[in-house]
């Protein structure tokens, strides 16, 4: 029994955290199926897809835990999908973890092609929520950094193909890692934007990986301005605009770089800010009821919720990990908010991006 709460307790720490990288998982594609049939999926033609990145993109890599012990397992409300399934599906594929693990659990290597993993940084292994420098020791998230994910992949199958789409996103938990260096007085500022720099940098050589081993279609998602979301509205203003200075300057820097290694040009470029900005300024007529103010999980309820089971961190569990139609806030909330928390986005909000990256890929003549 003590072994299995501190299994929780140290999950739900983790997912308190790492909620924050998943307001980026903004694109979702709609209706689709298996491919286990002959039959041309919504998106105009068969795509295998393979994801890389962190909470926006995970598909269950926690999911045995959470699901097992709280309901949910995704970072959305679940049982919503994250966006790369919708997409997979959209493309006539089904997209499962490449590995599953982390919180007691050694991790297993699984048939899937989504490595996304929550908390993952760009190439450091201590991401968000990682409890030790112990590669051996599984007391928190795996957070195997993207550009190991890639590798994963690599050593795994050898190469891409002209047959997949590969979606790459990155950044936002070294984003907030840093903040939070720098909030608790453990880095300046200036070098603070000077690690996100290079993160952003990094993630450039990661793309490069891929499109060097084969892919021919690559969706780079960016970090929108998490100043925008309700982590940062619901914050004072210093913090908020920290939060949306240190976005656009990995966004600026991923941009440059990728301009710079004549690689703009070889990807399919999704530019996340806008379209998030747009959605909020038009909230009302796109069928939201509540936008960026608000959460469609009831974070105070399902903390209280916590508190009686005699749970020491209530306030941990208040997340979209371990959100389900039970905790939502009120019935249907995942179509009429948002976000699902302070960060995550809602099953609509999900597919309103989808919109959006389907249009990018398709502006490419791949698909429909």
């Amino acid at each position: 029994m003590k072994k299995q709460r501190s299994t929780r307790a140290a999950l739900v720490r983790f997912a308190q955290v790492a909620t924050a990288s998943a307001a980026f998982a903004l694109i979702a594609a709609c209706g689709g199926g298996g491919d286990d049939d002959n039959s041309t999926p919504a998106g105009g033609v068969k795509l295998q897809v393979v994801s890389f990145g962190d909470s926006l993109s995970d598909v269950g890599t926690y999911a045995p835990v959470a699901a097992a012990n709280f309901g949910g397992g995704r970072f959305t409300t679940n049982p919503g999908q994250v966006w790369v399934q919708n997409v997979a599906q959209y493309y006539g594929d089904t997209l499962t973890p490449a590995m599953t693990g982390g919180f007691g659990t050694p991790p297993a290597t699984q048939a899937g092609f989504g490595y996304a993993q929550g908390g993952s940084r760009v190439t450091n292994p201590i991401g968000i929520g990682h409890a030790t420098t112990d590669p051996a020791n599984y007391t928190g998230a795996l957070t195997v950094p993207v550009v190991t994910q890639v590798q994963n992949y690599i050593k795994a199958h050898g190469s891409f193909n002209a047959n997949q789409l590969v979606i790459v996103n990155g950044g936002a938990n070294d984003v907030l890692f840093n903040l939070q260096l720098v909030a608790a007085g453990q880095m300046t500022q200036l070098a603070a934007a000077g690690a996100i720099q290079q993160a952003a940098k990094d993630l450039v050589g990661v793309i490069g990986t891929i499109l060097q081993s084969g892919a021919t279609h690559v969706l780079v998602s960016n970090v929108p301005d998490i100043g925008t979301t309700p982590q940062g509205m619901l914050s004072d203003a210093t913090t908020r605009g920290a939060l949306s200075t240190f976005s656009s300057i990995f966004n600026q820097t991923l941009d440059g770089a990728l301009q710079a290694v004549n690689l703009k040009s070889k990807v399919i470029y999704l530019d996340v800010p806008p379209k998030l900005a747009n959605i909020t300024a038009n909230y009302q007529q796109l069928g939201f009821t509540v936008s960026n103010t608000g959460t469609a999980c009831n974070l105070k309820a399902m903390a209280e919720a916590a508190q009686k089971f005699g749970e020491p961190d209530p306030q941990d569990f208040a997340t979209s990990l371990f959100c389900s139609p039970e905790t939502l806030t009120v019935a249907g909330a995942d179509q009429t908010y948002m976000y699902a928390d302070t960060v995550h986005p809602t099953t609509h909000l999900h597919a309103l991006y989808a919109q959006f990256a389907e249009q990018t890929v398709a502006g490419t003549g791949l698909g429909k």
